[in-house]
């Protein structure tokens, strides 16, 4: 897809939340400027990115396109922009308010408030705390899989009632999309997606789509699944990424006390 001649900024990191959307402007071939957000050094805490986002958190964009900025934050909330501004032909959406576009808001929701916050928990207490305590790894890793198993199932139903490898509307959406980013991470959170068939078929195809491999090496080269290939590798990742998330969790603990 030719680029659309837009003027969006968008502050992110190598996170699945970031990544979704960096392959949503991708798929929908929108020119962006990217801003790589060091969450190790807090930037995502500064004055200024508050400014964007007042949560502190990435993703984030400002669209200049119409010259006057709109900031957005939050994930759904992005993508359902992008699509509602720039994606007129209903490439990766469906027209507003038909049955397809509250199906797909519906997975968004079920991504932001289930897979999301549960697999980051899973992350972590299995990757980065510096007390392994196996009650709250086996909560946030079994609930994970229950997710999993929605989404499993959800797939097979749909593609017994003939609607395709798709979520929703018989076709590839941002609501698939916004799933994958975090499946797409399985491992780091110790889940296998083997187990899952139809998941497991519909992550593969979506890792090939050449939209999806450009947009998960923003803001850099996503390097978890090559890193995960060696003991040492998975460990000196798990390492750099730890001692970041801790270093945070003190200033917030200081901060809040």
């Amino acid at each position: 897809m030719a680029p659309q001649q837009t003027d969006i900024d968008l502050y992110t990191s190598g996170t699945p939340n970031g990544q979704k959307i960096s392959c949503t402007l991708e798929e929908l071939g929108l020119k962006y400027t990217v801003h790589n957000v060091e969450i190790s050094k807090n930037i995502q805490k500064e004055p200024w990115f508050l400014e964007i986002n007042p949560n502190g958190r990435i993703p984030a964009i400002v669209d200049k396109t119409s010259g006057k900025p709109k900031r957005v934050f939050e994930g759904a909330a992005i993508q359902l922009y992008l699509c509602e501004k720039y994606d007129k032909d209903h490439a990766i959406s469906f027209p507003y308010d038909s049955d397809e576009y509250w199906g797909m808001v519906e997975w968004l929701v079920w991504m932001q408030s289930g897979i999301g916050p549960m697999q980051g928990q899973a992350n972590h207490f299995y990757r980065y705390a510096p007390t392994k305590i196996d009650y709250a790894i086996n909560r946030y890793q079994t609930e994970t899989k229950r997710l999993y198993t929605v989404l499993n199932d959800r797939l097979a139903a749909q593609q017994s009632a003939k609607q395709g490898l798709w979520l929703v509307g018989g076709k590839y959406t941002i609501a698939d999309l916004c799933c994958f980013a975090w499946v797409n991470w399985a491992e780091w959170a110790g889940i296998e997606t083997k187990p899952f068939p139809q998941l497991q078929k519909w992550l593969e195809v979506i890792q090939q789509r050449a939209a999806v491999g450009r947009g998960v090496d923003v803001p850099e080269k996503f390097e978890m699944k090559e890193k995960m290939k060696t003991k040492e590798g998975e460990e000196e990742y798990a390492r750099y990424h730890s001692r970041w998330v801790m270093q945070g969790m003190k200033e917030e603990g200081e901060k809040h006390q």
